[in-house]
């Protein structure tokens, strides 16, 4: 069993990782190689379907490893670009533009995926989960139902204002690996969600910190189910695949004295895979 990939007609580069038995050939993205087969056959029907948003400025083959693990266990696992807001191009990071086209993004990719004539006749119809690391933890979050405020600086005027998003039904599951919220704080930002939740915030991270975390997500609602964890030493990039030796010397890169991040990775999978497996 190898992975297999299929690329999204979208604005954006999207493409859909799954189980095949072709033979995988090796493709580089920047630094980063990664093994898989080019339109190859899909293995299984009624695929889970997993769409995956990176962080500010980010990149989704920073999640290949979690990519590899969910694809082997039998998901469908769709990887975007946000457009705007990732490595190759960080125009409108930070912006109250990119509060309202991130969550876009997210739909865009999920019609595109569900519609392809290849992949979309083997995955489970009209459900999806989100999994979001950092900026990509206020994505899903957005796509989930929440309802968010452009922070004063991020405005001409210098007041807060709403941003226009439109939750999808289709998502039915989201997993939060070191959120930046801030701007789900207003009051009743939160209390359309409603999904299960897994969130994971590293002990020691000091871009989202966990106390800051459990402050935001305390308005969600009741019936929310929410599996929270910190993570014993981890700062903000522990749930980011090991870097390849070109940017260990980058924010990506460092963690805190004493985390080992290559041996959380296998754990992160693993509960993950549970969660998401319901």
């Amino acid at each position: 069993m190898s992975i297999g990939a299929g690329t999204l007609t979208t604005p954006f580069a999207a493409r859909v990782f799954y189980a095949t038995e072709a033979a995988p050939t090796t493709h580089t993205f920047g630094p980063y190689t990664l093994d898989f087969a080019v339109e190859a056959p899909i293995s299984g029907h009624e695929l889970p379907l997993v769409v995956i948003s990176h962080g500010m400025t980010g990149t989704p083959w920073g999640y290949h490893g979690l990519t590899t693990a969910l694809a082997e266990s039998g998901f469908a696992v769709l990887l975007l670009e946000h457009p705007g807001d990732s490595r190759r191009d960080p125009s409108k990071a930070g912006t109250a533009e990119i509060l309202a086209t991130r969550p876009r993004d997210i739909r865009i990719a999920l019609d595109a995926a569900f519609a392809d004539p290849h992949i979309g006749a083997h995955l489970r119809p009209g459900s999806a989960a989100i999994i979001g690391h950092s900026m990509g933890g206020y994505t899903a979050l957005a796509v989930a139902g929440g309802k968010p405020l452009a922070l004063p600086e991020q405005m001409p005027d210098g007041v807060a204002s709403p941003v226009v998003v439109e939750r999808d039904p289709r998502i039915t599951r989201a997993v939060l690996l070191a959120p930046a919220i801030p701007w789900l704080m207003g009051p009743g930002a939160l209390a359309e969600v409603t999904i299960p939740l897994m969130v994971r915030v590293g002990e020691k991270d000091t871009e989202t910190p966990p106390f800051f975390i459990e402050r935001v997500l305390k308005s969600l609602p009741l019936r929310a189910p929410l599996d929270f964890a910190v993570v014993p030493d981890a700062g903000h990039f522990a749930f980011f695949y090991p870097v390849p030796p070109a940017l260990a010397q980058l924010p990506p890169g460092q963690d805190p004295p004493g985390f080992d991040r290559a041996a959380y990775q296998p754990q992160l999978h693993a509960e993950v895979i549970a969660f998401l497996r319901g």
